[in-house]
């Protein structure tokens, strides 16, 4: 039911449950508390809902998930949590992961069977990002949820966060059809996704579909489940404090709606579900002083309000310094675009301010921003580096999302085979005939970067990168080229070169309020802050400073939003008896 206006004990309304925030933590918090009979109220400070998972891949990390088990795959438990345990080095509890691994399912399971909103699916193929490990998996574990027309929304429709930059209309990808695309030069199937792509626009215009896939319908579903659960949504509501009594217990939260303050009072507890501090700069670099731009691809709203609220009564913070890093292109617009095929192509290298390579270029993103970060402590620049290619692989891979077809008129993305004026103008693209000229203009010593060239080439031409060991892990051929021998090695041929530059993007910072296992927030001490519970990016992650598979963002914030809101549930049927 909804909440009812009240002005006992001093608030001027009272729910159960307060969620701050309307992402996928959020919003699966708000379900699962609602479904356990509890009276829930989401606030979020933006004008739109969905937070960063509506503009994120949509992916969602759960091993053992219910798609998997229908098609017959069920990963073992002790082996995820050794995984986990591994990749986490210590930095996170046995316990929060154990309950992880327990309770990522259970959450697939309960939306399930909430709502006929939601069907999640696996595809099997995309690797753990650390497959070779014990417990990495090289099928994977990301879970999605199919394309949705955004008109079932309605009136919400409007209100869903949306991508920077939007396709045009009918232009969307499945996860696995996005693999196949890449390839459109090496298959039939990836000229086959092109066809589709076209169908897709004609239907868009033709019939007025509004067609959405990835984060887009993930968020649109678990918000038409909330509308369907009658929970409500109040959207420009920015939270600006919490409420504690005299033992520190919280009690609410302030917030502010149409332009006045309101006391929200919370009887079972608050959980915040808020986002990271993204797009707080100064913040940031006070935390990592060598992040030298806002080139976070996070929510736009994500200010860090929850993490500090919480600081403010005591919570304790971890890992603050830590993000979800996604090497990326920045255009002179401004325009984030992640670098992720691109490192995976066989005919290229990276290379840092040296001239040097300094990391396998296919790594896990994650991996790849820590390398960056640690080349520039070391002062080195490696904050910008510059992927560099050839001619052949620009007229052979998508390369900063130009297709590699004959040029088409008016097409939305680049096409053909020349390198836009625009790029190579910007300087974010340069272009070469000789090492000596692409030394000069990306400012690196002229006579490592042709070392590193030579070097480069005769690895390939071995069939095996003996120095970095790209292409040896499953994960690094997934966007490789298959008609190679080793799908992510290939010399590079003659000139022109170009090279590209990479800043270190990410998908929105991952240090937070220190947590237990059931999402309640600890202060220094470990003692609990009684009421107060945080997850997704509010919180510390369960990853640590690694990330496990596609949807390890995503997965958590859900799962431990679902953990939350059972926990406050039991705590408020334990003071009915």
């Amino acid at each position: 039911m909804n909440a009812v206006p009240s002005t006992a004990n001093g608030f001027d309304q009272v729910v159960d449950v307060l969620i701050v925030g309307s992402g996928g933590g959020g919003m699966a918090a708000a379900l699962t508390a609602q479904a356990a009979g509890l009276d829930a109220l989401v606030v979020e400070k933006s004008p739109y809902f969905g937070g960063s998972t509506a503009l994120s891949g949509g992916g969602i990390w759960v091993p053992g998930a219910p798609a998997q088990r229908r098609e017959g795959y069920n990963p073992s438990p002790e082996e995820v949590v050794k995984y986990l345990l591994q990749i986490t080095d210590g930095l996170v509890s046995e316990a929060r992961i154990r309950q992880y691994v327990q309770s990522a399912p259970q959450m697939l399971e309960f939306l399930e069977n909430l709502s006929g909103w939601f069907e999640f699916v696996w595809k099997p193929g995309y690797a753990d990002y650390y497959p070779e490990l014990p417990g990495g998996s090289e099928l994977g574990s990301t879970i999605n949820v199919p394309p949705i027309d955004l008109r079932k929304l309605g009136v919400d429709e409007q209100k869903l966060l949306q991508p920077l930059a939007l396709a045009p209309k009918g232009i969307w990808l499945g996860p696995k059809e996005l693999r196949t695309f890449y390839r459109i030069r090496q298959s039939w199937a990836g000229k086959g996704v092109l066809l589709k792509l076209i169908a897709r626009m004609v239907r868009a215009r033709v019939f007025g579909e509004r067609m959405a896939a990835i984060g887009q319908s993930l968020a649109a579903r678990l918000r038409l489940a909330m509308r369907e659960r009658g929970i409500p949504l109040w959207l420009e509501t920015p939270m600006a404090e919490l409420l504690t009594d005299a033992d520190g217990s919280v009690t609410g939260a302030v917030v502010i709606r149409e332009g006045r303050t309101r006391s929200v009072g919370a009887r079972q507890g608050v959980i915040l579900a808020s986002g990271g501090f993204d797009h707080d700069l100064a913040w940031r670099k006070e935390q990592l002083p060598v992040l030298d731009q806002d080139w976070s691809f996070g929510n736009p709203a994500a200010m860090g309000d929850g993490i500090r609220a919480g600081q403010k009564i005591g919570a304790a913070t971890e890992l603050l310094d830590e993000a979800w890093w996604f090497p990326a292109i920045q255009w002179p617009d401004g325009r984030m675009q992640f670098m992720l095929n691109e490192r995976m192509m066989p005919a290229q290298f990276i290379v840092n301010g040296e001239g040097k390579r300094f990391i396998n270029e296919a790594a896990p993103y994650m991996d790849f921003g820590h390398a960056m970060i640690d080349g520039q402590k070391s002062g080195v620049t490696h904050i910008p580096c510059w992927l560099i290619t050839d001619h052949r692989s620009w007229n052979r891979y998508v390369v900063g999302g130009h297709l590699p077809i004959p040029k088409i008129p008016g097409a939305p993305v680049p096409t053909g085979r020349k390198v836009p004026r625009a790029w190579l103008e910007s300087g974010v693209v340069k272009a070469a005939t000789s090492w000596d000229e692409m030394a000069a203009k990306i400012g690196v010593p002229a006579r490592q970067l042709a070392e590193t060239a030579g070097r480069f080439n005769e690895l390939a031409h071995k069939g095996h990168d003996d120095d970095f060991h790209r292409g040896d892990s499953v994960y690094d051929n997934y966007y490789g080229d298959p008609t190679l021998p080793n799908p992510n090695l290939y010399p590079l041929g003659g000139p022109p070169y170009y090279a590209f530059r990479i800043v270190l993007g990410d998908l929105g910072t991952s240090g937070g309020l220190r947590t237990d296992e059931y999402a309640r927030v600890l202060r220094d001490d470990d003692t609990v802050v009684l009421g107060l519970y945080a997850v997704g990016n509010t919180a510390a992650p369960v990853m640590g400073r690694s990330y496990a598979g596609a949807g390890a963002t995503i997965g958590p914030a859900m799962t431990f939003g679902f953990v939350a809101a059972k926990h406050v549930a039991a705590h408020a049927a334990k003071q009915t008896l």
